[in-house]
């Protein structure tokens, strides 16, 4: 067995004394893999090794097997030891529970802090705000004084207009279509090389989309 083997299975056996528990093979694998750098392989072998020594226990509970610390080695602890020993257990349990409420409450105020701004941020931001809140009234007060405002009446007789002519657009453009189509039913060449040949431009020849009415 190699040094590093076999400080390997000294540092299992000392695991398993110190914490007095039932362990599986791959529970102290797991809990020891950093601390004594061995392969589950090389820990099932050191485990069944301490119990063949008869240094810890074994059962086996169906495909498992389970190892614990040897009784026999500990002292016996009396009625009033255990008792002292529970009692010690429940306080402590308390005491877990309420420091961890005390950290939930103050991870949730650590985020909320987080998610504010900082004196100095806010500071800025209101300085930014009204800087903008400025231009506004700037921009509002020349759009109050300028002289060439559009009435509303004005405005709605340009989008009559407006509308009067796109619907012309769009008829006139109907009808150039069908008079095309018509035409193209007798004519040998293809649509574009007779467009080509009458003269003939279209929206789409000068970029030019149909606005909505």
């Amino acid at each position: 067995m190699s040094k590093k083997d076999s400080s390997g299975v000294a540092q299992i056996l000392a695991y398993i004394n110190e914490k007095n528990r039932p362990y599986s093979a791959q529970d102290v694998f797991t809990n020891l893999q950093k601390q004594c750098g061995l392969g589950k392989t090389a820990v099932v072998k050191a485990m069944d090794q301490l119990a063949q020594e008869g240094k810890i226990k074994e059962k086996v509970y169906g495909k498992q097997k389970i190892y614990f610390a040897d009784q026999s080695q500990f002292a016996d602890v009396s009625d009033a030891e255990l008792k002292k020993m529970d009692s010690r257990i429940a306080e402590i349990s308390t005491e877990v529970q309420t420091i961890s409420q005390s950290c939930r409450q103050l991870d949730t105020e650590l985020k909320e802090l987080n998610g504010s701004l900082t004196t100095a941020e806010m500071k800025a931001q209101i300085q930014e705000l009204q800087a903008e809140c400025s231009g506004y009234s700037e921009r509002l007060d020349k759009i109050k004084s300028a002289t060439n405002h559009v009435t509303p009446k004005e405005r709605e007789k340009v989008s009559k207009e407006r509308e009067t002519y796109v619907k012309e657009w769009r008829k006139r453009k109907r009808m150039v279509s069908d008079m095309v189509g018509a035409i193209l039913e007798g004519y040998p060449k293809s649509k574009k090389q007779f467009l080509e040949e009458a003269g003939i431009e279209t929206d789409e020849d000068h970029k030019v989309t149909m606005p909505n009415i």
